[in-house]
């Protein structure tokens, strides 16, 4: 098996008082994927993701390759991914976070 971690900040807080609540927290994701994984390639594809919400908020998700050991670790000391796994299933199919139009075009929404 190989070994991810995902580690999330939110480099852009777009709150009243410029700061986020979750800061002194660590949240992060470790995932593992067989060694013939297709979505492997799409995790290597970049070490650093950005997704810009448009109201001034901005996350950032790290992505390293670590040792079954350091992804059990990363999980005792997480406290979660704050809902935004859906940006780690983006990465493993796509290689990148989709914008919110990019979204929508591939749900069939339209944007009003």
């Amino acid at each position: 098996m190989r070994y991810f971690v995902f580690k999330l900040s939110m480099p852009n807080v777009g709150s009243w008082n410029g700061k986020w609540t979750g800061a002194d927290n660590f949240y992060c994701r470790a995932r593992s994927y067989a060694p013939k994984s297709e979505k492997i390639k799409n995790v290597l594809a970049s070490p650093n993701h950005y997704y810009n919400f448009g109201d001034g908020w901005g996350t950032s998700i790290n992505v390293e390759e670590c040792t079954a050991k350091e992804a059990a670790r990363f999980k005792r000391i997480s406290v979660g991914f704050f809902g935004y796994d859906w940006m780690i299933d983006e990465i493993e199919e796509y290689g990148r976070i989709l914008t919110l139009k990019e979204r929508d075009t591939k749900q069939g929404c339209i944007n009003i």
